[in-house]
C-alpha cells in the first residue's frame, strides 16, 4: 500500500521501504517536508 503526503505529494510506498506505514514510529516525518505521520494519507 501507498500513502502519499497531504502537504508535498511525497509517497511512501510500503513494498519499496519494506516497513508498513502503521509500523513507523509515532515521531516519522516526511522526508521531503518534515509534517508528521498525521499529514499523510492512503493513495487511492
Amino acid at each position: 500500500m501507498k500513502y502519499i503526503c497531504n502537504v508535498c505529494g511525497y509517497e511512501y510506498d510500503e513494498e519499496v521501504e519494506g516497513v508498513k506505514f502503521e509500523d513507523l514510529p509515532d515521531d516519522y516525518e516526511c522526508p521531503l517536508c518534515g509534517v508528521s505521520k498525521a499529514d499523510f494519507s492512503p493513495a487511492e
